[in-house]
C-alpha cells in the first residue's frame, strides 16, 4: 500500500472515528473550564480560549478550542486495505479505558491526538526500506507465500493527549498511543490479482507489538515537549475483514517520565461475541445468552415480520460489559414502529441485564427507525423514534 492510499484511507474513516468524541461527551453541557468565560467564544478571538464538556464523574471532560472540538490529524490512517469499520470505534473506545489506569479523570482533560502529523504517521506505516527508514513494518523479505513472507504487522495508530490545567493555560500531562495489530494480513501476489492472507498469531502480534511501541517511545523522547510526560501503549488486535465483532486490547504499559521504554506490560482479558452463535461455537456466558434468546423470542412473537434480531456483546476479564443489539423490521408505518419500540423496551426491562450500558438500534434495511439506550448504573432508557413525536 502507498503514500497515497494511506492518505485517502484516512478520510473514508473520519465519520467513524467521530463517534467516540459523542461517547466522551454524550449528554454533556459545554462549560468553560474557568467558569469565567462565555462558552460561545468564536474562533476569531486573537486569544485562544479553553471549554470543556461536562461528562459527569465515569469519563473524562474534553478541552475544546474556541468552542471547537480539535481532531487528530493521523485519524483514520491505516497501513493497508484491512477494513473493518466495527474495529474503528473499539480501538478509540478501549484505549480511553486503558488511559483511566494512568491519567485519572478527575485530574487530565482529553483531547484527540495532536502530537504525531500526517506525513510522520504515513512513514511509519508504511514499510521500511531505503526511501522510508523511519518505517515500522519490516521490509518485504521477497517471498509471497502465506507461511514464509513478511506481513504487516502495524495496520493504525491512534494518538489521544490527556492535559492539565485551567482558563486558558492548559499542557500536555500525558500521552496515550493505540496501536492496531493485524491479526491477518491481505495481500496480492500481483495487481488486480486474487487475494491471499497470512494469518498473525497473538504471540507474534505482541512480540512486534512490543518492539513497535519502543521504537515510537524512544522517537517521541526527542521531542521536548514528550520527554517528561507518561506516555501509555495499548496493543490493539485487528479482527478479520469479514468478522463480526470489532477487535480488542490484549495488552498495554507505560513508559514513566523520561523513559524511553516500557519495562512491565499488563495483559488484557476482553473478548467480543455476536449472539445468536453460529456454527459450533459455544456462548462465552451461557445465562447472557439465555437471556437474549428470551428477548429475541417475545419480540418476534409480537411482531412476525422482523427480518432479524443480533447482539454484540462485550466481556471485560469474563464479566458482561455491555451489550448491543440491533433489530431489523420489514415495517414502515407510523403507529407500527411506535407500538414497537414500546414493546422493545418494555421486553428489554424484563429480560436484559440492568448495570450494564445496552444499546437497542430498530431500523429497516434502509435506515434507523428508532434507538433505545441506558447507560451503566441508569435505571431508565432513553427512548427516540425517528419521525416521531
Amino acid at each position: 500500500m502507498n503514500k497515497g492510499t494511506i492518505i485517502v484511507r484516512k478520510y473514508l474513516q473520519i465519520i467513524a472515528l467521530a463517534g467516540v468524541a459523542l461517547t466522551l461527551s454524550s449528554c454533556g453541557k459545554l462549560k468553560d473550564s474557568s467558569l469565567a468565560n462565555n462558552a460561545t467564544t468564536t474562533s476569531t478571538t486573537k486569544k485562544k480560549n479553553y471549554q470543556t464538556t461536562n461528562t459527569g464523574n465515569s469519563g473524562y471532560s474534553v478541552l475544546m478550542k474556541n468552542g471547537r472540538y480539535v481532531t487528530s490529524p493521523i485519524a483514520g490512517l491505516t497501513a493497508t486495505d484491512n477494513d473493518n469499520s466495527v474495529d474503528t470505534r473499539e480501538l478509540e473506545r478501549g484505549l480511553i479505558q486503558i488511559s483511566k489506569n494512568q491519567f485519572s479523570t478527575n485530574q487530565y482533560v482529553f483531547q484527540e491526538g495532536q502530537q504525531l502529523d500526517t506525513s510522520t504517521v504515513t512513514d511509519w506505516l508504511t514499510r521500511k526500506s531505503k526511501s522510508n527508514p523511519t518505517g515500522l513494518n519490516p521490509a518485504s523479505n521477497g517471498k509471497s507465500g502465506s507461511d514464509n513472507r513478511t506481513p504487516i504487522y502495524l495496520e493504525e495508530i491512534v494518538e489521544q493527549d490527556y492535559l492539565t490545567g485551567s482558563g486558558s493555560k492548559y499542557s500536555l500531562g500525558g500521552m496515550s498511543l493505540g496501536l492496531a495489530m493485524n491479526s491477518v494480513d491481505y495481500y496480492q501476489k500481483k495487481r488486480d490479482g486474487a487475494q491471499f492472507q497470512t494469518d498473525i498469531s497473538r504471540a507474534e502480534q505482541r512480540a512486534q507489538g512490543e518492539k513497535i511501541a519502543n521504537e515510537i517511545i524512544g522517537r517521541l523522547r526527542k521531542k521536548k515537549a514528550l520527554k517528561k510526560i507518561p506516555i501509555t501503549v495499548g496493543l490493539f488486535s485487528k479482527t478479520g475483514k469479514d468478522s463480526l465483532v470489532g477487535g480488542t486490547y490484549f495488552a498495554y504499559g507505560t513508559a514513566a517520565a523520561n523513559s524511553s521504554k516500557i519495562v512491565k506490560w499488563k495483559s488484557v482479558s476482553e473478548k467480543m461475541q455476536v449472539l445468536p452463535t453460529t456454527g459450533n461455537e459455544k456462548a462465552i456466558n451461557s445465562d447472557d445468552a439465555s437471556h437474549f434468546n428470551d428477548f429475541k423470542t417475545a419480540i418476534q412473537n409480537y411482531f412476525p415480520n422482523i427480518s432479524g434480531v443480533t447482539a454484540t456483546l462485550r466481556y471485560d476479564n469474563g464479566k458482561l460489559a455491555q451489550e448491543n443489539i440491533s433489530i431489523t423490521t420489514q415495517f414502515y408505518g407510523y403507529e407500527q414502529i411506535q407500538s414497537f419500540t414500546r414493546l422493545v423496551l418494555s421486553t428489554a426491562k424484563k429480560y436484559l441485564a440492568n448495570n450494564i450500558p445496552i444499546e437497542i438500534k430498530i431500523g429497516s434495511v434502509d435506515d434507523v427507525q428508532a434507538l433505545i439506550a441506558k447507560e451503566t448504573g441508569d435505571s431508565d432508557y432513553l427512548v427516540h423514534v425517528y419521525g416521531g413525536e
